[in-house]
């Protein structure tokens, strides 16, 4: 029988019932559902979930032998939950109790629905770029962890900016104080480094992004460089500001002066199972609430007028402007 690891914040009323909803309707469609011990105990603490039938993760079963990860909640149960499963090949599937949940793929009214699609299979898994962040001081390495949206360097007091040196691929770019820096992954470009001023990122674009925080410099802009490079950080010994490293929100490294922070692209993406088609287009334009009165849409393939030649044809309203110093020259009267 297939198992279904179900995960939410069951602290919480809502996710509490979602979690009774799913666990139940799984086990109606012959499947396994499957918990963590602590979690399941809330549900045992009310009544309706005194004699679920679910297996603990870790003592009745692994995670080797889970077929997908039902994460009930927002982004940040998502992004614990891929803590969680980080080293197995499990998909997950997010059901957005939160507000924006740009990483679940329905929402709570469709709770019954996505269970649906689960029973019968109806998705598909897509991997994120996910990457490994490394920590340095001196030639010692004193922390290695990894991030699904970023890593971010923030600065230790509120009172004093922390000196940094921007690089890529071994050199610098930039020098100048700030309150941090947000190196993400396509995925993380709609979080924290959209909130530090950062260009968003389709998911599909392979491609790393440093985003400046507060940055006290005429230029300290997001930079967008590709998967293959090294993005690093260095905090200057010139003060003696303390810094920290967030990777995720989650988890922190204390960064004294002279550190470094060394980010790369990660072999091991994280999967994420998708019930929808919805182009990113799409979902960022309902998740912000983006306004798009006006919108006409593009001419339709069988409303285009075709092409009579080989050669595509130049519309008469299309003029080219020549600079002015390539007009002639007026003529010189001669006396």
């Amino acid at each position: 029988m297939r198992r279904i690891l179900v995960l939410a914040h069951t602290g919480r009323p809502d996710s509490l019932q979602a979690a009774l909803d799913t666990c139940t309707r799984l086990r109606s469609a012959g499947l396994i559902p499957v918990m963590r011990r602590l979690e399941l105990q809330n549900l045992r603490n009310t009544a309706a979930g005194e004699s679920l039938e679910v297996e603990i993760l870790d003592e009745d079963t692994s995670l080797d032998s889970v077929d997908l990860g039902m994460v009930l909640g927002g982004d940040g149960t998502v992004l614990r939950s891929a803590e969680l499963v980080r080293n197995s090949n499990v998909p997950l599937l997010g059901v957005n109790l939160g507000h924006v949940g740009f990483l679940a793929e329905s929402e709570h009214a469709d709770l019954a629905q996505t269970v649906d699609w689960v029973v019968n299979r109806e998705y598909t898994v897509e991997e994120r770029m996910a990457i490994d962040v490394q920590v340095w001081l001196g030639n010692r390495r004193i922390a290695r962890t990894w991030a699904l949206n970023e890593a971010a360097v923030e600065k230790a007091n509120r009172e004093r900016m922390i000196e940094v040196v921007m690089e890529v691929d071994g050199l610098p770019i930039s020098t100048f104080g700030c309150d941090g820096m947000v190196m993400a992954t396509p995925t993380g470009s709609t979080a924290y480094a959209f909130s530090a001023g950062g260009p968003v990122v389709w998911p599909e674009v392979e491609a790393l992004i440093m985003v400046p925080i507060s940055a006290h410099a005429l230029f300290a802009k997001p930079l967008v460089i590709a998967p293959t490079s090294v993005m690093a950080l260095e905090l200057l010994t010139r003060t003696d500001a303390q810094a920290v490293l967030w990777c995720d929100g989650r988890r922190t490294v204390d960064l004294p002066p002279g550190s470094r922070v060394e980010v790369t692209r990660s072999n091991r993406p994280v999967r994420l199972a998708r019930v929808n088609r919805t182009p990113f287009s799409e979902r960022l334009v309902r998740k912000f609430e983006l306004p798009t009165k006006g919108w006409r849409g593009p001419v339709p393939v069988k409303d285009r007028e075709t092409e009579t030649a080989a050669l595509p044809t130049v519309p008469g309203s299309l003029h080219v402007i020549e600079p002015r110093h390539y007009a002639p020259r007026p003529e010189r009267e001669h006396p």
